[in-house]
């Protein structure tokens, strides 16, 4: 096993590292600011304003990734005129901007599903409890629905951002130097495919960890109505027991 050639790539892992996790935090903020609206009229009743939205989740959910991701970079170029026309051949031009457009598109199409559970799955009496009290509309869903659904999704949320980070290895196929792309370009070079390759799934666990902590920190933060408190905190004393009457002489 060649460690020299680990030693060495070691700068160029960590430029690729910080790349995935910038292309990473985008698409996820993005995606998630995108997905919350979509997500409110998912549950719509009306299905003009639903099955649009379910339209663009059964697309990026029912389709590979690599597909979606070929299609914006590989096919926006059969559209050059027409986008230089309106000033987007800018952007479809430069690889960066193509894997953050097709990932925050994935990861919203998904978060839109994993939020529309979680709505959903809003206990009805807390719904008509607000409405009792006058809330309606915009209020309802911050204060009430939206929180709650958001400490029901968070699970499923967690997995998707951390799937997403393993999909963004993808964008290494379109130029970009990220592990994989890192890895990929010097394992061509040494033939050193098993060191090269094993590094980037060392950095690739390093980080999966790193975001299982941040998440379980928040998850415990926002449960804490369902944690045993200490004896020291919250457990009464129990109550003494009353004294046997004595005898009057």
């Amino acid at each position: 096993m060649n460690l020299q050639i680990v030693l060495d790539t070691l700068p160029a892992f960590l430029e690729g590292a910080l790349l995935t996790l910038q292309i990473t935090f985008v698409s996820v903020a993005i995606g998630l600011v995108c997905a919350v609206p979509l997500a409110i009229l998912r549950v719509s009743r009306n299905p003009l304003i639903a099955w649009p939205v379910y339209g663009f989740t059964f697309f990026f959910r029912g389709t590979p990734l690599l597909v979606q991701l070929f299609l914006v970079y590989y096919g926006a170029g059969q559209f050059s005129d027409s986008l230089d026309a309106v000033g987007l051949w800018t952007f479809f031009r430069d690889p960066w901007f193509c894997g953050v457009f097709t990932l925050t598109l994935n990861t919203a199409a998904y978060t839109v599903e994993i939020l529309r559970g979680g709505i959903q799955a809003v206990p009805h009496g807390e719904v008509e409890a607000a409405r009792a009290f006058g809330m309606s509309g915009t209020k309802l869903y911050t204060r009430i629905v939206l929180p709650k659904a958001g400490r029901i999704a968070l699970p499923a949320y967690t997995n998707e951002v951390i799937f997403l980070l393993q999909a963004t290895s993808l964008v290494s196929l379109i130029t970009l130097m990220d592990i994989t792309g890192v890895a990929s370009r010097v394992a061509a070079r040494s033939f050193a495919y098993y060191e090269l390759y094993l590094t980037a799934a060392v950095f690739y666990l390093v980080i999966v960890y790193a975001l299982q902590g941040v998440f379980r920190r928040l998850e415990h933060r926002l449960s804490g109505h369902l944690r045993a408190r200490p004896d020291s905190e919250g457990a009464a004393a129990p109550a003494a027991e009353p004294a046997p009457p004595t005898l009057r002489g």
